[in-house]
């Protein structure tokens, strides 16, 4: 007997394979040198604000003292308050007489600080009276509203 020949069948379609290439190995980058050949570093940022009570601590309606420790319990660093151990260190509060002077040693925003003041003067009933002013790019002070008592005086006749 004959022997058995089985079938093959071969496909010409196979799938054709994509070249591989080749990856460049990633290297780390150097630090950054200035021109004169010195690492730069990050300078330590020390921000300075003033708010400036004068007005009203003269007039007796407001306190100070106690502004002073709103601004320390309120004040929020990353999200947290300043309060916890993490971040005493990082934004300093003190009062020089009728003024506060508020240090951060991070970016910090002197939008907040008139937020924080707003707030305070709500809570104290004074905001109806009082207004925040920046008076230059690091200041602000406390000021009352403008009364023209000449405008309401012609209105009486």
């Amino acid at each position: 007997m004959p022997p058995k020949v089985s079938k093959v069948t071969t496909s010409l379609k196979t799938p054709l394979k994509k070249p591989t290439t080749l990856k460049k190995p990633t290297t780390m980058k150097k630090p950054s040198k200035n021109l004169r050949g010195k690492s730069t570093k990050s300078k330590k940022i020390s921000l300075h604000f003033s708010i400036d009570c004068t007005i009203p601590v003269e007039d007796g309606i407001f306190d100070i003292k106690s502004f002073e420790t709103y601004l320390k319990e309120r004040i929020k660093v990353s999200g947290v308050l300043r309060s916890s151990n993490n971040y005493r260190n990082v934004v300093h509060v003190s009062r020089n007489g009728s003024k506060l002077l508020i240090v951060a040693e991070i970016p910090f925003s002197k939008r907040y600080l008139k937020y924080l003041t707003k707030k305070y003067l709500k809570k104290n009933s004074l905001r109806d009276w009082m207004r925040i002013i920046s008076t230059n790019k690091e200041n602000y002070e406390l000021r009352y509203f403008q009364v023209n008592a000449d405008a309401s005086s012609d209105e009486e006749d």
